[in-house]
């Protein structure tokens, strides 16, 4: 058998691939070796903008299969069956730290999901919390710069960290999460997966419910400590990657069970909890989860790069049948995801393989940009509407329309009856057992009694105190304790 001929990128076939062109034996290189300019042009430009945020992640491709009716909340077509199945991908990640940081480290994981649809990609944006450090997107910027790197020491510093949380009371709830058992999980498949944000479902009579998504684990939830983390980040930096790459290697397909959370949408007015604020949940008393079916993974990316660097996951890629609400910080996500896919990988990201639609043909009149693969022809107009049958609108929205009123202005989120910064996170921590209680304490009192400013440790004490009265006297008894050594 022959082997294939090495060519350049034009296709022309490459003489010497060991050797770069010089003038005579030993004297200085040619600037005509178009091979050998191409080859490091071409080499200094494999990498592209790594993600702000979510920069490190691991992705795999699965299928989702419907097991219960939710016909009577949604109309979208996926959903439509029990027994109906979807192609999927999925990237998990991290979201502080950069590409080449560890993955057992303590911070939430994003949980990005795609469904190939027949109406088209449905994208699925959230984490392995339910709730998250701030309500509105005017804030995300600050928050993230004071979780990242500090400009002049370039590490991760506790003063801006327990900075900005002293000036977030909001951050309380999910800071409990974090700091909590379930802050490193032990490996990709041994986490939930949330939504977190509310969305829209709306059914075939034009209904509307909001929505709450919960992925459950079938492996079971395990954690790490942080001395478990610190020495697997140490051994393998790369520990969650093997663990996905190799499980569904061997054929042991992870799973997950999906189950929503319902809300009439005429209840949202006067629910206890703001129902569209991203700091806070839906007790389950209230709103029962309930099934609807179930995700496997079963394929591993054949190339990380192209798969799962270039995956783009934007949460306004919509399906009929489901859409926003007012939640704050999504309505900034419907932004800020697709604009950062055009910044890092090109107007045309969405010709992309795994970003493609696969089970449909994505129509429209975009049109040239870098990279372009779909430009039209003689026989294609640019423009809509037009004359010579191209496509055209369906006149059906995706979803229901929101009422709306008042003025127009910089307004905080509206208050509920039970609206404050503290209550769901001192719920959360009377759930703990004891042992789950001194874990918690001990790794925010880690972190927090390395702040050097007192007026921040003291903002932040506060904030526990509100949250329960055990809960800030332990925390401000470890501290004091650290601090004192």
């Amino acid at each position: 058998m022959s082997k294939r001929v090495l060519t350049t990128e034009s296709g022309a076939p490459v003489a010497d691939n060991q050797n770069s062109a010089s003038a005579g034996v030993g004297g200085p290189l040619l600037l005509q070796d178009q091979h050998l300019l191409e080859k490091l042009a071409r080499f200094n430009r494999e990498r592209i903008p790594e993600r702000v945020v979510h920069a490190r992640g691991s992705g795999a491709y699965g299928y989702f299969e419907v097991t219960d009716d939710v016909t009577g909340y949604t109309r979208a077509n996926f959903l439509g069956e029990v027994g109906k199945r979807t192609e999927t991908f999925i990237r998990f990640s991290t979201v502080a730290d950069s590409l080449g940081g560890a993955d057992a480290v303590r911070d939430p994981r994003g949980f990005a999901l795609k469904f190939y649809t027949e109406e088209g990609n449905y994208d699925l944006v959230g984490n392995n919390t339910p709730v998250f450090f701030i309500k509105d997107p005017i804030k995300f910027p600050d928050f993230i710069h004071s979780q990242k790197r500090d400009p002049f020491t370039g590490k991760q510093e506790p003063d801006n960290v327990w900075d900005f949380w002293a000036h977030a009371p909001e951050a309380t709830h999910q800071i409990t999460w974090l700091m909590g058992d379930r802050g490193i999980p032990a490996s990709y498949r041994h986490m939930n997966g949330y939504g977190s944000h509310t969305y829209q479902w709306t059914n075939a009579q034009g209904e509307a419910f909001f929505v709450k998504y919960h992925f459950k684990t079938n492996q079971g939830v395990r954690s790490l400590s942080s001395e478990q983390a610190a020495e697997l980040a140490g051994k393998d930096a790369n520990s969650h990657q093997t663990d996905l790459l190799q499980a569904i290697e061997r054929g042991v397909n992870p799973s997950w069970t999906l189950y929503v959370q319902v809300m009439p949408a005429a209840e949202a007015a006067d629910y206890r909890f703001n129902p569209f604020d991203l700091t806070k949940v839906w007790p389950h008393a209230d709103y029962p989860l309930q099934r609807v079916g179930r995700l496997v993974l079963d394929r591993n990316p054949d190339n990380v790069f192209a798969e799962v660097e270039q995956a783009a996951f934007s949460p306004n890629n919509f399906v009929p049948g489901i859409g926003p609400s007012p939640d704050k910080m999504l309505q900034g996500r419907l932004f800020a995801y697709a604009d950062a896919h055009r910044y890092r990988l090109g107007v045309n990201h969405t010709l992309l393989p795994v970003n493609a639609p696969k089970a449909t043909e994505a129509v429209n009149y975009g049109r040239d940009g870098a990279m372009a693969l779909r430009n039209g022809s003689r026989h294609d107009k640019n423009y809509e509407p037009n004359s010579y049958e191209g496509p055209a609108q369906t006149d059906s929205a995706l979803s229901a329309p929101l009422a709306l009123t008042g003025w127009t202005g910089t307004h905080a989120a509206p208050s509920h009856v039970k609206d404050d910064d503290f209550f769901q996170a001192g719920e959360l921590y009377r759930l703990m057992s004891d042992e789950e209680k001194s874990r918690l304490i001990a790794n925010i009192a880690g972190g927090l009694s390395q702040v050097t400013r007192d007026d921040v440790i003291e903002k932040n004490l506060a904030h526990f105190h509100a949250a329960d009265t055990e809960y800030g006297k332990r925390v401000e008894e470890a501290v004091r304790a650290l601090r004192e050594d």
